[in-house]
């Protein structure tokens, strides 16, 4: 793997792990707890972040699949460990994606199939990353409310 895609990789893991630290030993309820209006469970924003970097890493490596946004944030009753396994997949999705890019690959324009909006591989890429870590913060929020509540 390339230096850049490894040191990708190892940005992606890293926010998994700082996710997983935001509802690791909650217990059952909280991961389905909804702070408020127009806000998310935990749950919800496990399985949409895990499945836009999916989709997002699908589009950079021209390998997308369907995915069923509206779906994602329905979710809910699943546990820590289901929700970890959402961002095992990806990370395994990633590493396997990842070793077949290469540093060129980067300026190709993809086209993004929700929006029909082109988009270079880097593009594609960093917004992934982008968006992972948006959702992290609102996880940590989530948390802290959950605690405070």
């Amino acid at each position: 793997m390339e230096p850049i895609f490894a040191d990708y990789l190892e940005r992606l893991q890293g926010l998994h792990k700082d996710f997983i630290a935001a509802f690791d030993g909650l217990p059952a309820e909280a991961l389905d707890w909804v702070p408020g209006t127009d806000m998310n469970s935990l749950c919800v924003l496990v399985v949409h972040t895990a499945g836009a970097t999916r989709f997002l890493i699908g589009v950079a490596l021209d390998d997308v699949q369907f995915r069923d946004r509206a779906a994602e944030f329905r979710a809910h009753g699943l546990s820590a460990n289901e929700l970890k396994a959402h961002f095992a997949a990806v990370e395994d999705y990633a590493r396997d994606a990842l070793e077949r890019a290469t540093v060129a690959d980067m300026a190709l324009v993809r086209t993004m199939p929700n929006r029909n909006m082109p988009v270079t591989v880097a593009w594609a890429l960093l917004h992934a990353l982008e968006h992972v870590g948006l959702h992290l913060g609102h996880a940590q929020i989530t948390r802290q409310l959950w605690e405070a509540r």
